[in-house]
């Protein structure tokens, strides 16, 4: 008898450790985030970058300026979260560094990784004291579709140091910080593809190109966002630096073939 409670009390012991193991693992409490990988994210203070949807308490609740279709429901893909070190990532800020508010409506700009998703992983979760190293996307998709969370939509990630991204309104960019050159990433959604094996090397100007799974978890990710077409853009647009020519080999009318698949405009902001 006692050798079986004790063996009882081993196992649930045992059973406790692992749940605490996998809670350290999928979560940051620092980050206080609804599960990203069942909530939408197009609902985001003042119609900022899109974070995950809550019901909204306000007598005139926002309105979508899309809905997502039965294509969008029928399809899920995996997901998991790899929180990245806080070194890499910071807040969103309401005024540049000279104090000026800022307005600038968000945009997503779409990467990809200089080789495998776990070696994007390990960097990000890796602490960086220096600025100029300091670097994440808020989510990032495999080759087989898995889409990985890292950074809440509501924290500014550092996709994209020297940047700038060109609207119908002109060219914006926010500078937060003194020492280094203004970017987009205040107001900027960071997603990046895995890259196929012959792209490892970021010499050539192409590569095979990126799974139908990952083209499909991209649409289905941004279609949950009411980002408009025209401000989804890529790490190569945006870059000032003269070095980004990232995502390569990126079927842009694919894309967008799928994005309206999954999104619609709604009724209410259709134009007669």
């Amino acid at each position: 008898m006692l050798i079986s409670l004790i063996f009882v009390t081993f196992i649930v012991v045992l059973l406790a450790g692992r749940a605490t193991q996998l809670q350290k693992n999928t979560s940051n409490p620092a980050l206080a985030e609804p599960n990203p990988g069942i909530a939408p994210w197009n609902q985001y203070p003042n119609g900022q970058i899109p974070a995950s949807k809550k019901p909204s308490t306000a007598a005139n609740p926002p309105k979508s300026l899309f809905k997502t279709t039965a294509a969008f429901t029928n399809y899920r893909p995996r997901y998991e979260i790899a929180w990245a070190d806080p070194s890499n990532y910071g807040q969103r800020y309401t005024k540049d560094v000279n104090g000026i508010a800022l307005n600038n409506l968000p945009i997503i700009v779409l990467h990809e990784t200089s080789n495998s998703a776990q070696s994007a992983i390990n960097f990000f979760q890796t602490p960086h004291t220096e600025e100029n190293v300091q670097a994440s996307y808020h989510a990032m998709i495999k080759l087989d579709g898995t889409v990985i969370y890292t950074v809440p939509p509501g924290k500014r990630a550092f996709g994209a140091a020297n940047s700038v991204f060109d609207s119908a309104n002109g060219s914006e960019s926010v500078k937060t910080n003194p020492n280094l050159p203004p970017s987009v990433n205040n107001f900027a959604y960071h997603v990046s593809l895995e890259t196929p094996l012959d792209g490892w090397t970021d010499t050539e100007p192409i590569h095979s190109g990126y799974t139908d799974a990952q083209y499909y978890s991209l649409a289905w990710l941004i279609a949950q966002s009411d980002v408009p077409d025209d401000r989804i853009t890529t790490h190569r647009l945006v870059d000032r630096s003269g070095t980004r020519i990232d995502p390569r080999s990126f079927d842009a009318q694919k894309f967008l073939n799928l994005l309206h698949k999954y999104r619609q405009v709604s009724g209410v902001n259709k134009v007669n």
